[in-house]
């Protein structure tokens, strides 16, 4: 099964070393997501329905909010993947253009071959992030070692911000399904049918999914699991409530949907996610 072998967050978002057999359904992230083989089978992912494979000599690279699954190959071994899901605002920190990263077009492309240093890099953090899992800042300076060495390879981050002409022309999402969002962020435990929240914001069910869509580039579910597994991921390493309690908060009335939910979309159950987490005794801080 599944499950994450040692966990680290902060204000640089979450990094993940997951020990994989087992497909992830359909999800995104509010963050810049870069997935590295570390050690076992070469394997995929599918993004935007395309298939971009995972190995020794390519990464995969996904931008903020773009759909993607962990298509696992049963047939074939485990493969230890370092996932980052990196926030733009600690990215900042760098380099300002890296501020960016929350861009639909950060990553021109899904997947890029890996120099050596890159893979010797991502071992290195790995490796730090077993033997040391209490060195927080020895994790910091190695993963922001290993980001600088991703985005100079993969990222045209030296073209110019956009003017705020640019972005002043670009339309809004309509007003409906701004205030579907804005639902969808504040309670999303409270939202359990995706169709009523259509019809009371005004929309029938067919021009609300396709409008959600096209205005936010993701479906409405998947929008929605966002904002529950972003919660969810929190309560379950920060606070002591049972996981039960948790799951109810987010609308899961069956304690044992929570635990797949997590486990389908985190790459790990629960009770290990928390007990990988409490191995650190500090998280990272932003660099000074």
């Amino acid at each position: 099964m599944s499950n994450a072998l040692r966990i680290a967050r902060g204000r640089f978002g979450r990094v993940a070393l997951l020990d994989m057999d087992r497909p992830l359904v359909r999800h995104a992230h509010p963050h810049c997501h870069v997935l590295l083989k570390v050690e076992g089978a070469d394997t995929q992912f599918s993004v935007r329905d395309r298939l971009v494979p995972l190995t020794d000599e390519s990464a995969v690279l996904i931008n903020a909010w773009e759909p993607h699954a962990y298509a696992h190959d049963q047939t074939r071994p485990k493969t230890v993947i370092l996932a980052l899901y990196i926030e733009p605002q600690w990215l900042g920190y760098f380099r300002p253009n890296w501020a960016a990263s929350h861009a639909p077009d950060f990553f021109a492309s899904n997947v890029g071959a890996i120099t050596t240093d890159i893979r010797l890099r991502t071992r290195t953090l790995a490796e730090a992030m077993v033997k040391e899992p209490n060195s927080a800042e020895v994790h910091e300076v190695l993963l922001g070692e290993l980001m600088i060495a991703i985005i100079e390879r993969f990222a045209d981050w030296r073209a110019g911000p956009n003017s705020v002409r640019e972005l002043a022309s670009r339309p809004l999402p309509d007003f409906r399904i701004r205030k579907a969002v804005e639902r969808m962020k504040a309670t999303p435990g409270e939202i359990a049918d995706l169709d009523l929240l259509a019809t009371n914001v005004g929309l029938s069910r067919a021009h609300f999914f396709r409008l959600f869509e096209t205005s936010m580039g993701v479906t409405p579910r998947v929008f929605l699991n966002v904002q529950r597994l972003e919660r969810a991921v929190t309560a379950v390493a920060d606070g002591t409530e049972s996981f039960a309690t948790i799951g109810d908060q987010l609308g899961f009335s069956v304690p044992a949907h929570f635990s797949r939910f997590f486990h389908d979309h985190a790459g790990s159950s629960p009770s290990i996610f928390r007990n990988v987490i409490q191995m650190s005794a500090e998280n990272f801080e932003t660099p000074r």
